[in-house]
């Protein structure tokens, strides 16, 4: 039970952090390079617990390992977007990479301990 509280948590966080960026993006400018990097950051940003989310239906360890690695991988590239976006406001776009690689790192310890 208090795995599954875990996971559940987890994808909470995901859903919020998702939630988040796209509530950043309505705040960009609206110019060729944010139009598009914001395409990408609001693809990246619900991957994070879309892919958590299917990992919670692996079919096997091996198949859960996969999609958990996945799910990191849209973490780290939100993270990667977010850098890249053109903002006025420093203090959210932080924000939002130090979840990401907040959960980046969470991702990277269920990898590990799921290899293990």
């Amino acid at each position: 039970e208090g795995n599954f509280r875990r996971g559940e948590d987890l994808i909470e966080r995901c859903t919020v952090f998702a939630q988040r960026v796209r509530q950043f993006i309505r705040t960009l400018v609206k110019n060729t390079a944010n139009i598009e990097d914001a395409k990408q950051l609001a693809r990246a940003s619900g991957s994070v617990g879309a892919n958590y989310i299917e990992a919670q239906e692996a079919l096997s360890t091996k198949d859960f390992i996969y999609r958990v690695k996945i799910s990191r991988k849209e973490a780290r590239e939100s993270a990667y977007w977010l850098r890249l976006i053109e903002t006025n406001d420093e203090s959210t776009r932080n924000t939002l990479i130090q979840e990401a690689t907040e959960l980046k790192l969470i991702l990277n310890a269920i990898v590990n301990s799921a290899e293990k």
